[in-house]
């Protein structure tokens, strides 16, 4: 029987390079798993594998909105499931890769999205606009202090929407979020992560190449495409840094640290929401036999 698997973890860990080692290992495809890599053209900034780097293995949901869209983990259940069945039904082991936890844990889960309400999310809107992100950030953190901890204090999309299910149905918004059980597709879960001085060396060094290889410049032929206008690609690490800097000062080294700083930042976000799931097996990305590794513990 084919078993999926999913390799989760911080940014920055080595998980795309492990993904298309199993995917060419077990005669597999690789399922993207982080948000921002469904944008078409947002390459730099989201670490995007090359061609070449993928080395011949397809890749499936990457490049699939544009800007202006609005990313949905409703619509990336509904399409990431269907992937990974089609695949199933060809007899292709679904390698689901990325370290967006909500989207990994709405593929696996049985994870419900409780309606929306037009004129309560249009009200929470006009609030941050008013009083600004952090004064709704503390208001999440007060009514449902385990949401606050899963969410960004900067991602105002999430922070509306969780005040929003709130308000809607009376429970925590985190109530809406299953506790894991067994993963769906019995698909085995890899985590890959790393000490955190060598991480955070690394996030810093992959911001420093980020740079130099052009981020400002796709940042400035994204804005033309109505970056700024997406509520979901504008707030990317990296994009939202240099769209604040084109804005005000135009000092891009200082978006540089920034960003960096935000990318640290995100990857405790990260390591606490993923470090939660049991039913993870860890694996140190610096190991030189990380695939093998792996595909012993899948018994191949």
């Amino acid at each position: 029987m084919i078993r999926p698997i999913a390799v989760v973890g911080p940014t920055a860990t080595g998980k795309s390079d492990l993904a298309v080692d199993l995917a060419l290992a077990l005669g597999g495809e690789v399922i993207n798993a982080d948000a921002m890599q469904l944008y078409r053209d947002m390459d730099i900034g989201t670490a995007k594998m090359t061609l070449d780097e993928r080395r011949g293995v397809p890749h499936h949901l990457l490049d699939v909105l544009d800007v202006t869209e609005t990313a949905s983990v409703a619509a990336y259940q509904r399409e990431a499931r269907a992937c990974v069945e089609k695949l199933l039904d060809a007899g292709r082991v679904p390698v689901l890769a990325g370290g967006s936890g909500l989207y990994v844990q709405a593929v696996l889960d049985d994870l419900k999205f409780p309606g929306t309400d037009p004129a309560i999310r249009a009200r929470l809107e006009a609030e941050a606009e008013e009083t600004g992100t952090p004064a709704l950030y503390a208001r999440l953190a007060q009514a449902d202090p385990a949401a606050a901890e899963a969410i960004l204090p900067g991602n105002i999309r999430r922070i509306v929407r969780a005040l929003e299910v709130i308000e809607i149905t009376g429970e925590p918004f985190s109530a809406n979020l299953p506790k894991p059980g067994p993963a769906r597709y019995d698909t085995l879960m890899i985590g890959v992560d790393r000490a955190v001085a060598e991480l955070d060396e690394r996030v810093d060094l992959r911001v420093e190449r980020m740079f130099a290889a052009g981020l400002v410049d796709e940042t400035r032929m994204l804005a033309e495409r109505g970056l700024r206008e997406g509520k979901t690609a504008s707030r990317a690490l990296g994009y939202q840094q240099v769209l604040t800097a084109m804005d005000t000062d135009g000092d891009y080294e200082a978006a540089a640290q920034a960003t960096a700083l935000a990318t640290r930042r995100f990857v405790r976000k990260q390591r606490s929401w993923f470090r939660r799931d049991k039913r993870i097996h860890w694996f140190g990305g610096a190991d030189r036999h990380l695939a093998d590794s792996v595909l012993t513990l899948a018994g191949k």
